[in-house]
């Protein structure tokens, strides 16, 4: 499989990231300019409201709705957490790491948050979803920082490795590894792209990682509440630290700045694929150049197209995503209707697992596929979503079709579903759905006809319009042209434009350029 990625960088949208596999768009990521909560990054908040009905606070981390903090996201170690941030805030705090800090008792589970927290209260917090809709960001307060290889997670001292790492001999030497060079008080998760990677690449990011939390401690000194204390990487870096491999052919980027930041984050997390990263020079949108924005207009939007004459409709609310798939024109005998009905819902099972990544689609997603009355056909289906979803980064369930023929998914939400507007605005009635009144056409081509010919003095020109329109005029003997040939005493040339849209017309001088009216 070769991947491409393409970023595009303009003022007004901000950075667009396009990933595609095979050349197929898989993936579409978008950092606007002015968004300044993203996943990852950890604000000091401040306590304005405990809800005991709801077990959870709502916080003032800076954005005009409060964010959102459950008892459950706020990690076993939160004493330690809001110990550590007593200490340092009083300036008493000297350490960089937590070699000398006593670590309290985890929390209980079945807990209320108001026996930990009170209004008001300073607590480091970290984004866990982006404000979506109306709501304000979430937080989670079980802080950790993501690197290539490893995640670090401070008050803890466990070790974990990724389920996706196979061998047990593997991963028994990746955790022999780790034990040996992570410091105390700090646990480590580590990611699959660690597997086949020696000391030497763990410890540099292992190290780069412990310098961020030395950060986090030194600037938490001195951040005011509600203020940023440790920002994640821009998405372009994000997305290449947790999905960079061999199989990547090109990164091609549009903006210089962007350029020379990917392209030394890559020399320094992958040396040997520093070549594959371009920076794109021509004057043609770099979208359009790599067949993206094509892909986009046809793969968004209520109706998605498949091979073959199928085609999904997908419909949206905030929280629950309906897929429904159609046969459309594809056309089936009785005797192979159920081998049919498999191939379009296995055709829309893939596409189904792209729109899933490509719009960012979170919360539950229910499929109806095409009725299928096999038992093993159901099976064959269901084990065949699964393996089309497992590239998926974002943490889904995918349940068993239902007695009804419906699929149901569940797939983490951590920032707004990705929506983008296919349809254009009328260039005829500019979206207002209403024209100019045909019966007043002719009397708009030829007051401006008047004006050309007599007060601009125009000595030969040519009138562009829609072929229904030069119909008419050319229409008879003593036809519209005529008439304004015996007029105005000069012969008018006519031309039908079939891309026009009814009412339009232009004018054109001797030399072939518009006359601007």
């Amino acid at each position: 499989m070769v991947k491409e990625l393409i970023i595009d960088s303009t003022p007004e949208k901000g950075v667009t990231i396009a990933l595609l596999q095979d050349k197929q768009l898989v993936e579409l990521n978008t950092e606007k300019v002015d968004n300044h909560y993203a996943v990852g990054d950890i604000y000091l908040g401040r306590i304005k409201k405990i809800m005991p009905g709801l077990n959870a606070a709502f916080v003032d981390v800076g954005y005009e709705k409060d964010a959102f903090l459950h008892y459950l996201d706020l990690g076993p170690q939160v004493q330690s957490l809001l110990k550590l941030s007593r200490i340092v805030k009083n300036g008493s705090y000297q350490e960089k790491l937590l070699s000398s800090l006593k670590l309290e008792k985890d929390i209980d589970k079945a807990g209320k948050i108001s026996d930990i927290l009170s209004k008001n209260t300073l607590i480091p917090v970290q984004i866990a979803k982006e404000p979506i809709s109306t709501k304000g960001p979430r937080l989670s307060s079980d802080l950790s920082i993501a690197g290539r290889f490893a995640v670090l997670v401070p008050f803890s001292s466990s070790v974990s490795i990724s389920k996706r790492i196979k061998g047990n001999a593997e991963r028994n030497r990746l955790k022999k590894i780790v034990e040996s060079i992570k410091p105390p008080n700090f646990g480590v998760i580590i990611r699959t792209v660690s597997e086949g990677k020696g000391v030497e690449e763990l410890q540099k990011d292992l190290q780069d990682l412990i310098s961020k939390w030395e950060r986090f401690t030194k600037r938490l000194k001195d951040v005011e509440p509600a203020q940023k204390v440790l920002g994640e990487m821009d998405r372009a870096s994000t997305i290449l630290r947790d999905i960079l491999t061999d199989e990547f052919s090109h990164i091609y980027v549009s903006d210089s700045g962007i350029y020379d930041e990917v392209k030394s984050y890559v020399q320094e997390i992958s040396p040997d694929l520093e070549r594959i990263v371009k920076f794109y020079k021509s004057k043609e949108p770099i979208f359009e150049h790599y067949g993206v924005e094509k892909q986009i207009k046809a793969s968004f939007g209520r109706t998605v197209n498949l091979h073959g004459g199928a085609y999904l409709v997908i419909e949206h609310t905030e929280a629950l995503h309906v897929i429904d798939v159609n046969s459309g024109n594809r056309i089936a005998s009785k005797e192979n209707q159920e081998d049919n009905a498999l191939l379009v819902n296995k055709e829309a099972a893939k596409e189904i697992a792209r729109q899933l990544r490509l719009r960012d689609m979170g919360g539950i997603v229910v499929i109806d596929f095409i009725d299928m009355h096999k038992a093993t056909n159901r099976k064959d289906l269901y084990v065949f979503l699964k393996e089309c979803m497992a590239g998926d980064r974002a943490r889904h369930t995918i349940l068993p079709p239902s007695k009804f023929g419906l699929v149901q998914i569940t797939r983490q939400r951590v920032r707004p579903e990705m929506s983008v507007v296919t349809s254009e605005k009328c260039p005829a009635c500019d979206g207002t759905g209403e024209i100019r009144s045909s019966i007043v056409l002719l009397d708009d081509i030829e007051s401006n006809l008047s004006f050309i010919l007599q007060e601009q003095n125009e000595k030969s020109i040519s009138l562009f319009v829609h072929p229904y329109i030069d119909a008419y005029i050319k229409k008879g003997w003593i036809s519209r042209r005529v008439k304004w040939l015996l007029k105005y005493g000069k012969w008018i040339k006519v031309k039908p434009v079939a891309s026009y849209y009814l009412t339009e017309f232009h004018f054109f001088n001797a030399k072939e350029e518009e006359i601007k009216l």
